[in-house]
């Protein structure tokens, strides 16, 4: 499979199969590298998704240029905040050498790379919503990696994209709110005695539908200007426990909520919320809102 219009790595992923779903439908021919068993993704041609591991820096400039994609979309990389505490080491194998390796094998092409909000650090509430002028503060390995990452890609003239929290059907149970909506399943189905347990739910986040996220990316991978870093965010932030409240409502599951130590981060920002003027300027606005999301999130988990 040559020539295609789009190459994603990391397309068996959470937001990787949205996008190969979502650019496939608009006409464009999708590819895609993992190092999932997984060989098929909807919207992707059969053979169309490859086993590869970023890290292998030869094998992937030889399946990039047999691709021979206009556009890389690097999605694959470690995206868990607190599990980078544990795994600092792997976390910059993987997010920041990797990063580099995909950034080489894709020279001369446009390539959009997925940063994380979590770059901005702790950020005061009066200085909220964050613009992307401001200057980066990572406070855990995870940002680090990706705030690094994010030198090297605009250097290269990469397109940055920093991506709030992005939430929705797919998306694994080792993230807080699909975590929520797994027990709340299980509860429901007999499995698990009617307690959520939650770490600390005071931070305020910036929650988005992982549609809209792929349709900011979809408008960055035509319009974005290279070396530049965007936002894709919904601009409103809402408190984790809220959010827990409302899925809780949504889900008709009555559950009492216990405090689990052990799901707490060591470092947890209290609030982001991003400004969404940039990439509203090209032409994207959010379409669907928290409920919808969370409905999306607690339908899919309910009937896995």
């Amino acid at each position: 499979m040559s020539g295609v219009d789009v190459l994603i790595t990391g397309i068996t992923g959470f937001v990787g199969t949205v996008m190969a779903r979502r650019l496939a439908a608009v006409g464009l021919r999708v590819s895609g590298l993992t190092v999932d068993d997984v060989v098929s993704v909807e919207g992707v041609e059969e053979g169309g998704v490859v086993r590869l591991d970023i890290l292998d820096l030869p094998a992937l400039e030889e399946g990039i240029a047999r691709v021979d994609p206009r556009v890389v979309v690097h999605l694959a990389g470690l995206a868990h905040v607190g599990e980078s505490w544990k795994r600092p080491g792997d976390y910059y194998r993987v997010n920041f050498r990797g990063t580099r390796n995909v950034l080489k094998a894709a020279a001369g092409r446009r390539v959009l790379f997925a940063s994380s909000a979590e770059v901005y650090g702790k950020v005061p509430e009066s200085e909220q919503p964050i613009d992307e002028e401001r200057l980066l503060d990572p406070r855990s390995p995870y940002a680090m990696t990706k705030a690094c990452a994010e030198d090297v890609a605009r250097e290269r003239g990469a397109i940055v994209v920093r991506s709030f929290n992005c939430i929705g059907p797919g998306q694994a149970g080792r993230f807080a709110l699909p975590s929520f909506a797994r027990q709340l399943a299980a509860i429901e189905r007999g499995e698990q005695e009617p307690v959520i347990r939650v770490g600390d739910l005071s931070p305020k986040r910036d929650f988005l539908h992982v549609e809209d996220a792929v349709a900011g990316y979809e408008v960055l991978i035509e319009r974005g200007e290279p070396g530049r870093a965007y936002n894709v965010a919904s601009g409103v932030a809402v408190e984790i426990g809220e959010a827990l409240d409302r899925l809780r409502q949504i889900s008709g599951v009555m559950a009492r909520i216990e405090r689990d130590e052990s799901r707490v981060r060591p470092v947890d920002l209290p609030l982001l919320c991003g400004s969404t003027k940039r990439i509203e300027a090209l032409g994207w606005r959010r379409e669907h809102d928290l409920d919808e999301a969370l409905a999306a999130l607690w339908r899919t988990t309910r009937e896995a």
